[in-house]
């Protein structure tokens, strides 16, 4: 007779908010407190969501399964299976691992210390590469090297490169890490899925107030994709593609001429393609 022995399995959300500078992160663990199972709730991600909204007091208008993972404690041992959510919320939870470009500094391309790092980082990756063609097809693309454009959703496959070539440990620079190590490629796989998201879904809504200036739009979409945005360019396509729509309002209690308010059009779901301003309206240099 065989016996089988069950892995034990976690519940992770990671619940994202849009900090002054850059993307914000709480990882919530379910395996510490099991969220409620209730007769209303028709599936595993409804009960979750409700209990991170009741854990956090931050309301969650987005919310999908974003991987699972597994992971051995020690060798030998049984694997740990980690099934992990992306929740997206307009509001900023109290306990929270902070900015993702503190794990993650050279995915924001807007600052100089980010791309002084990037640089370093990409001198070295390419000596580790140096004579070794597999490895040099897979940091082309990564990395945006010999004329290839830079793709902000390949967060995952650099920092799995730099962790690969020694550059990077695999743990978080800070306290919050797990006894298994992996936040910090959890967190990778959760800013890459967003980025990839705001390209052609209507998620940079879901972490914006219910009523924002154009502004403050585009200051979202390059907290999130670590780049900034030509101004004119970005509003003519958001305008153009009527993603958006007047309140009628403006913004109090600003310098200068108030700014309108906007709000999200519904009728704009299914094309809301935000992705295609990232190389045609950059901001130069």
């Amino acid at each position: 007779m065989t016996y089988q022995t069950l892995c034990p399995t976690d519940l992770i959300t990671v619940l994202m908010t849009l900090g002054h500078e850059a993307p914000h992160v709480a990882l919530l663990r379910h395996d510490q407190n099991t969220p409620t199972f209730e007769e209303s709730h028709h599936s595993l991600q409804q009960s979750l969501c409700h209990w991170a909204e009741t854990l956090t007091h931050c309301p969650i208008g987005y919310m999908e399964q974003l991987y699972t993972f597994s992971s051995f404690p020690m060798q030998g041992a049984i694997p740990h299976i980690h099934i992990t959510y992306l929740a997206l919320s307009p509001s900023h939870p109290h306990a929270c691992h902070g900015s993702l470009y503190q794990h993650f500094p050279w995915e924001d391309r807007r600052s100089e210390t980010g791309n002084a790092q990037l640089a370093q980082f990409i001198t070295a990756i390419e000596q580790w590469a140096t004579h070794h063609p597999d490895r040099q097809s897979r940091i082309a693309p990564a990395f945006g090297l010999y004329d290839l454009p830079w793709d902000d959703t390949r967060v995952l496959e650099r920092y799995e490169l730099l962790w690969e070539s020694g550059l990077v440990p695999r743990t978080l620079p800070t306290a919050h890490t797990t006894p298994h190590g992996d936040d910090r490629r959890l967190l990778a796989t959760a800013l890459s899925r967003l980025r990839a998201r705001i390209r052609y879904s209507p998620a940079v809504f879901e972490l914006l107030p219910k009523a924002f200036t154009l502004l403050q739009l585009q200051q979202a979409i390059e907290t999130l994709s670590g780049r900034f945005m030509h101004k004119p360019n970005f509003r003519r396509l958001v305008l153009h593609q009527n993603l958006v729509e007047e309140t009628g309002a403006y913004e109090r209690f600003t310098a200068g001429r108030p700014a309108k308010l906007y709000q999200f059009r519904p009728a704009a779901m299914a094309s809301c393609y935000l992705g295609s301003a990232f190389l045609p309206i950059e901001a130069a240099h």
